[in-house]
């Protein structure tokens, strides 16, 4: 397995065959370059989407275009935003598992808020959400854009994650005192991957105060477009 931060909540993560994109906001994103978009998007077989907001779907429906690849979201996403903008989408709600030809994909609870910020008379968009992926025998949850919350209790427990890609910037998010609180209290992470942070000057620049706080956990800060192979 390979997961490839694209800056801020971005990631490709190759995983049993798939290469799946996470929240691919590239254009705009201050931490991507923008001349390496084709190689972040290639071979593409599916885009995961979190929730609305613009530094996570703004570029969603452009990147599906390049890529052919469908958008797995919430309902409301697909079926009054994406469908109707003749993207393919996998519309499916908390709880639910989407089995892919070599991954599953679990749609988990988060706490944060979601709206079509970017569109003029936005559809409703439905809720926020994480996921999990599961296969070549690893668990990873992905936690969207959230706070700490006692629902992780049970995401751990029913699907004991063993990679936690983590949002920690604070301000919209938990931060990195809160990360590092969800991921003691609640998980048994082997591999934290860090993200949220860096990207604007209100959010924390550096996740140092995560990995001090998690010793014994290999929490992998790698730079943008550094493959971390697990």
């Amino acid at each position: 397995m390979k997961i490839v931060w694209l800056g801020h909540s971005a990631f490709r993560i190759e995983i049993g065959g798939e290469v799946l994109l996470i929240d691919p906001w590239l254009e705009g994103n201050p931490a991507f370059p923008s001349d390496r978009r084709a190689e972040a998007i290639s071979g593409a077989t599916h885009i995961l989407l979190t929730h609305a907001h613009g530094d996570h779907a703004s570029e969603v429906p452009s990147v599906a275009a390049d890529t052919s690849a469908p958008v797995c979201c919430v309902h409301e996403l697909a079926e009054l935003w994406l469908k109707p903008a003749g993207v393919e989408a996998r519309a499916f709600g908390k709880g639910g598992t989407l089995a892919l030809d070599g991954c599953t994909v679990t749609m988990v609870t988060a706490a944060h808020s979601s709206s079509l910020d970017f569109l003029e008379n936005p559809p409703p968009a439905g809720g926020e959400a994480g996921f999990v992926i599961r296969g070549e025998g690893r668990s990873v949850y992905v936690s969207g854009d959230t706070d700490v919350m006692a629902d992780m209790a049970q995401i751990a427990a029913r699907h004991a994650p063993d990679v936690g890609i983590l949002c920690c910037g604070g301000h919209y998010t938990m931060d990195m005192e809160g990360a590092a609180f969800a991921a003691k209290t609640y998980f048994d992470f082997r591999t934290v991957i860090p993200c949220h942070y860096g990207t604007f000057p209100i959010l924390a620049q550096s996740a140092d105060p995560l990995v001090q706080a998690l010793p014994g956990v290999d929490v992998r800060t790698p730079a943008v477009m550094e493959a971390v192979t697990l």
